[in-house]
Order: structure tokens, then sequence, then C-alpha cells
């Protein structure tokens, strides 16, 4: 049975492991290794994770089986009806058997209990990406492309797609 629980500063040695498996296996096919270890400082070092938990304003949420961490999912907040879903990852093993599901609802049921109001939840993909059609099943639309620059010469091409929810 998948249990999943709010993360906190404690965790951030827990949500790193997954995304060392998780994050490399996601793009191998996508980005170059340079980008990937590039992109794994830039959002998964320790003192990033924290960054991002105690002064952005990201929550995390941990996924478990029989005890296990096997993926995460982060919210932040980016405007007064804008939610951004910032990362979701499930360890390679653990795709396909409901943990992204499960993950990707606590995320929503989290945007609610914050926002109540209906509001939009939005979330970057890499065009490659073969989550894209998991996203479209829980939902979601694709509402517009970018490249965006995120430094040392790389570029995330993503779509950006989006959610309603609440009343």
């Amino acid at each position: 049975m998948i249990e999943i629980r709010k993360s906190t500063v404690a965790d951030c040695d827990t949500i790193r492991s997954i995304a060392e498996i998780a994050f490399p296996e996601t793009y191998a096919r996508i980005l170059t290794k340079d980008q990937i270890d590039y992109m794994m400082e830039w959002m998964y070092s320790i003192p990033n994770l924290k960054k991002q938990m105690l002064e952005e304003g990201h929550i995390y949420y941990l996924a478990f089986e029989e005890g296990k961490p096997v993926g995460y999912v982060s919210i932040q907040q980016e405007g007064a009806d804008l939610f951004h879903l910032q990362k979701i990852y499930v360890l390679p093993e653990m795709q396909g058997k409901g943990v992204g599901k499960k993950l990707f609802e606590r995320a929503v049921e989290a945007v609610k209990e914050l926002h109540p109001e209906k509001c939009s939840v939005e979330l970057n993909v890499n065009r490659e990406n073969g989550a894209l059609h998991f996203y479209e099943k829980m939902g979601m639309k694709k509402l517009r492309s970018g490249d965006f620059d995120i430094g040392n010469g790389y570029y995330m091409n993503d779509y950006i797609m989006g959610l309603e929810v609440g009343e």
C-alpha cells in the first residue's frame, strides 16, 4: 500500500536519493549527461532543497511503499490563484503502479487545502518526456510551450500544462 506524507527539511537526503535514480533515468534519452548533472546540483543539492523548503515555499510530499521511499512531489504557490507542481518523480521500478497518480492527487488535494477557491495548477514538462501522457490522463491540458534558460548554456524545452481546481 502506498502511503504519502508531507516532508520536512529532515527529508532532504531522502528526496535527493530518489532524485539521484529517477531524474537521470527520466532524462537519459533527452538531455546530455552534463545537463543532467548540472540540473541535479541546481535542483537537488541539499542546500538547494533546504532553500526551496525554507525560503521559496516549496511543499514536498514523499510516497512510501512498505516503508521504503519511492517517489515525491512538490508544489509552490506562484500567484494569488496560481500554483506550480514543481517536481514529481517516482523510482523507475515503481512506475506504472499508481504511485505517480497518488502523488499527483495529493498535490492537487494540498492546493485545494491551501486555496479552496478556484485556482490553476501548472507544471513544466519537457516536450520529449514520456510523462506527457500521464499528465493528460490526470486532466492536464497543454497551455503553451517555451524554452527556458536555466544557466550554464542549458535550456528547458517545455510544455506548460494546466489544470483548474477548486470551486
